[in-house]
C-alpha cells in the first residue's frame, strides 16, 4: 500500500494510506485517549467523541479512530482545542454514569476512569437528569448495569464480530438510548450464549459475569468438603492478573494458592479432558463402524451448545453425548472418588476454576446431574479465582510451585492441556482414535494440520489404516455457521468437526483477564494481535513436556476404567459422563 507524509505534534512521519488518525499516532508513539481502537479494536464508529483532534482538510475536529490520514495532513493532539473537547466529552458521559467507583467490580480496569484521568476531566462538571437504569442479574452467567454503559457500542460489535448475532443493540433514540437485548429483557430471557465475549470488551463495570465468589466463601465455611478443579486454560493466564507476562504458565502457583484458600484437594480438570477424549474417540468410532450419525461435533464448549440449541435444534444428534471435561470430572468426583474416600456425595462441594462464563450456566442444567446432585456446584472465572487470592493477602509471586493432588484423579495427558486452544479437543481425539484403529501411535504425535487462532474454518485430512476422517475446526459462531449449514443442507463432507464457543477457543474465554493495551505497559503495542497466540503456546509447550501425551495412556485413567467404569461408552460410563440436549427458543415472555 502507498506511503503518504504527514505530521504529527509538527513531526514529520511516514505511514500508509488508509491508516486512521488513531493508529497512525500509535505507531509513531503518541497517545490518544481513547474508548474504542486504541484498547480493543471494536467500537461504534466513534460514537463517545474521546478521541477528539485537530487535522488539516477537515471541518473541525474530528474522531481519529475513524478519520484516515491523508498527504500532508497535519494533525494536532495537543492543542488546546483538542485537549478541552476530548475532556469534555468524558465529563459528559460520565455526567450519567453511576460512579460507584469503589464497589465496581471493572476497579482497576475501567478505561473510562483510565481516560478520565488522562484528560483531567472534572467530577460532577455537568449535572442533570440521569436514565432510568437497568440491573440484570438473573442470567447465570453474566450481569447487566445500565447506570455504568456509556454507549460505546463494543458490546454489540463484538457479538457480530465473534458470533454473527445481534443479542445487544441499541434501543430508543437521543437521550433516552441505552444498550441492552430486544426489548430490555433480561440475558436470561434472549437466546444469549452467556459466552462472556461482551464483558472482555465493555470499557466499564455495565457487563460483567456473575461473581459466584460469595459461594464458594460459604462452602469452605460450611464444614463440606470443598474441591476445586481448574481447566488447562486457566494455568496459561492468571498470572496476567499478576504482573506475569502474557503467555507465563503459572500452574504451580496456581495450585499453591488454591491450597491457601483452603480447598481440601486441587485438581487438574486434564483428568476431566482425558476423560473426555476415551469417551469421545468411542463414540465417534462407534458412529462410523455403525452408521451413526455424521459429522460427530464436540460438545466441550458450552457456548456453542447453547447457540445449537436455540439456533440449530435439528442438528443436536450431531452432537457428542459427551459432558464436558469438568462436568464429567465432577461426576467422577461425586461418584468413584467419594466411594474411594467412603464419604456420602451430599457433602461434597465441587468449584470448577474456569476461563469461561457459560460455564456458570452450564452447571445449572438439569441434565448434569447424578443421582439429583449437581456435578458441578460452583464455578469461578479466572478472574475471581485472582480476587479471591489477592482478598486472602496471598503474594502470588512468593509462592512455591506445588503439584496437583493425585489420589484416583492425578496424572493427566499432554492431549489434555490443549483442550483449551482451539483444535486442541480434534488434536487430541485424533491421537487416541488413531490407536483405537491401528494399535500404533501416531507419530510424530502432534497433528499440526488442526492447530491454528485465525477466524474461520480450518479442515484436515487424516489417512488411519485405510480409513479417511475429513475433520474441520471452527471457533466463534460466525465461522461455524457455514458449517452447520451444510449439515442441514446434507452437503457436509466430514465426519468429525470441532466447534468451540469463543474465537481462539478457552484462551480467549469470556472468563480470562482481560487484553487492555492501556494498562499493559509491559508488553508490545501489537499484544491485541498476539495474546491468543502467546496464551496457546503456553499450553503447547506444557503439552511438549509432559511425559505421556495421549490420553489412553494415562495411567490413571487406565486404573478409572479398570476399576470402576469399564470401557468407554461402557453403561457405567454413560450414565456417569454423558448427556442429551434439548431445543429452546430463548423468548420467553417477561414474568414467565
Amino acid at each position: 500500500m502507498a506511503k503518504v507524509q504527514i505530521l504529527i505534534e509538527g513531526a514529520p512521519c511516514e505511514v500508509e494510506e488508509g491508516t486512521t488518525i488513531l493508529e497512525a499516532a500509535r505507531i509513531n508513539g503518541y497517545e490518544i485517549p481513547s474508548l474504542c481502537t486504541y484498547n480493543h479494536g471494536e467500537c461504534s464508529q466513534g460514537s463517545c467523541r474521546v478521541c477528539l483532534v485537530e487535522a488539516t482538510g477537515a471541518r473541525g475536529l474530528v474522531a481519529s479512530c475513524v478519520y484516515p490520514v491523508s498527504e500532508g495532513m497535519e494533525i494536532k493532539i495537543s492543542s488546546p482545542k483538542a485537549m478541552e473537547a476530548r475532556r469534555r466529552s468524558v465529563e459528559l458521559l460520565l455526567s450519567n454514569h453511576n460512579q460507584n467507583c469503589q464497589q465496581c467490580e471493572k476497579n482497576g480496569k475501567c478505561e473510562l476512569l483510565h481516560v478520565a484521568k488522562i484528560t483531567g476531566a472534572r467530577e460532577g462538571k455537568y449535572q442533570g437528569e440521569h436514565n432510568e437504569p437497568t440491573l440484570d442479574t438473573l442470567a447465570p452467567g453474566l450481569i447487566r448495569d445500565s447506570s455504568k454503559c456509556i454507549l460505546c457500542g463494543r458490546c454489540i460489535e463484538r457479538c457480530k464480530n465473534a458470533h454473527g448475532l445481534s443479542i445487544l443493540g441499541f434501543e430508543n433514540r437521543g437521550f433516552r438510548t441505552f444498550v441492552s437485548p430486544a426489548e430490555n429483557r433480561s440475558f436470561a430471557e434472549s437466546p444469549c450464549l452467556q459466552c462472556g465475549q461482551c464483558v472482555n470488551v465493555c470499557p466499564t463495570g455495565a457487563l460483567m459475569e456473575h461473581s459466584e465468589i460469595d459461594r464458594v466463601y460459604e462452602a469452605l465455611r460450611s464444614g463440606k468438603h470443598v474441591i476445586a478443579q481448574a481447566a488447562p486454560a486457566v494455568r496459561a493466564t492468571l498470572g496476567e492478573e499478576f504482573g506475569y507476562p502474557v503467555g507465563t504458565a503459572v500452574t504451580g502457583k496456581m495450585i499453591a494458592a488454591m491450597r491457601r484458600l483452603g480447598f481440601e484437594r486441587v485438581y487438574d480438570v486434564n483428568f476431566g479432558a482425558d476423560e473426555t477424549i476415551m469417551e469421545e474417540g468411542a463414540e465417534l468410532l462407534d458412529r462410523l463402524q455403525h452408521g451413526g450419525v455424521l459429522p460427530m461435533i464436540t460438545s466441550c464448549s458450552p457456548g456453542w451448545v447453547n447457540y445449537a440449541e436455540y439456533n440449530y435444534p435439528d442438528l443436536l444428534d450431531h452432537l457428542s453425548s459427551c459432558k464436558s471435561p469438568h462436568e464429567m470430572q465432577g461426576a467422577t468426583i461425586k461418584s468413584c472418588w467419594a466411594d474411594s474416600m467412603k464419604i456420602d456425595p451430599k457433602d461434597i462441594f465441587v468449584v470448577s476454576v474456569m476461563p469461561c462464563t457459560a460455564k456458570k450456566f452450564e452447571k445449572e442444567r438439569e441434565q448434569l446431574k447424578t443421582n439429583g446432585l449437581p456435578d458441578v456446584d460452583a464455578v469461578i472465572t479466572t478472574r475471581e479465582l485472582a480476587k479471591m487470592i489477592r482478598r486472602s493477602g496471598i503474594v502470588f509471586k512468593r509462592l512455591p510451585d506445588e503439584d496437583w493432588d493425585t489420589d484416583l484423579m492425578g496424572d493427566y495427558s499432554g492431549a489434555a492441556v490443549i483442550f483449551g486452544v482451539t483444535g486442541g479437543v480434534m488434536e487430541a481425539a485424533l491421537r487416541t482414535v488413531y490407536h483405537s484403529v491401528t494399535g500404533e501411535e501416531y507419530g510424530p504425535i502432534e497433528f499440526t494440520e488442526v492447530r491454528g487462532h485465525d477466524a474461520g474454518v480450518r479442515e484436515a485430512t487424516i489417512e488411519v489404516k485405510g480409513t479417511t476422517i475429513h475433520v474441520a475446526i471452527a471457533s466463534g459462531m460466525r465461522s461455524a455457521k457455514p458449517l452447520l449449514d451444510e449439515i442441514r443442507k446434507g452437503q457436509s463432507r466430514y465426519q468429525f468437526i470441532e466447534i468451540m464457543g469463543c474465537p481462539g477457543g478457552c484462551i480467549n474465554g469470556g472468563g480470562q483477564p482481560y487484553i487492555k493495551p492501556c494498562f499493559m505497559e509491559n508488553e508490545e503495542p501489537d499484544i491485541l494481535d498476539t495474546y491468543k497466540e502467546k496464551r496457546a503456546n503456553a499450553l503447547y509447550r506444557e503439552d511438549e513436556g509432559r511425559p505421556v501425551r495421549q490420553s489412553h495412556n494415562n495411567p490413571d485413567i487406565i486404573a478409572l476404567y479398570r476399576r470402576y467404569l469399564g470401557e468407554p461408552n461402557s453403561h457405567r460410563a454413560h450414565e456417569l459422563l454423558h448427556t442429551s440436549y434439548a431445543g429452546r427458543t430463548g423468548f420467553k415472555e417477561i414474568g414467565d
